[in-house]
């Protein structure tokens, strides 16, 4: 069995995972507190926690609506060839689309799911014929506008 070369997480990195993913805006002052350890063995922690790749990024989750971003579409793609290549040149280009949230490889009916936001069906409508269509190996896509947003971005089970 192949080792690991990612560090085993000990109980008061878990903690500062969990209280960081709950609130990204804790002081580290606040973060010690809750985790109960002192202020430096906090911060040396924390920043070990972002060198070694455990936390990515911190960041404000913007209201959809409240940059006129309100409709959600999921776009299934089916590729006309599924060679490393295709899908490197496929990837390459979503990775240059601004409205692509999230582009995920399948299994399935589709390759990539995508999650995209745009303004609204027209706004969808035409960066399906200007962008979407036009992506390298595309032979076909199959789209779902989202009606209620269930749930969105939660948190990690851990």
């Amino acid at each position: 069995m192949e080792e690991s070369s990612t560090p085993t997480l000990d109980r008061t990195d878990i903690k500062l995972l969990r209280a960081l993913q709950a609130d990204g805006r804790l002081t580290n002052a606040e973060l010690a507190n809750r985790v109960n350890v002192s202020a430096a063995t906090c911060h040396r922690r924390t920043q070990r926690l972002f060198d070694e790749g455990h936390i990515t990024g911190v960041r404000a989750e913007v209201a959809p609506l409240a940059v006129g971003l309100g409709t959600l579409v999921m776009v299934g793609v089916v590729l006309d060839r599924s060679t490393p290549e295709s899908f490197g040149a496929f990837e390459d280009a979503v990775h240059k689309m601004k409205e692509v949230l999230d582009c995920n490889l399948v299994a399935g009916d589709f390759d990539y799911l995508l999650k995209i936001r745009v303004r609204d069906m027209a706004d969808f409508n035409k960066l399906h014929g200007h962008k979407l269509i036009a992506l390298p190996g595309v032979r076909q896509t199959r789209t779902f506008f989202v009606m209620k947003e269930v749930k969105e971005n939660a948190r990690l089970p851990f």
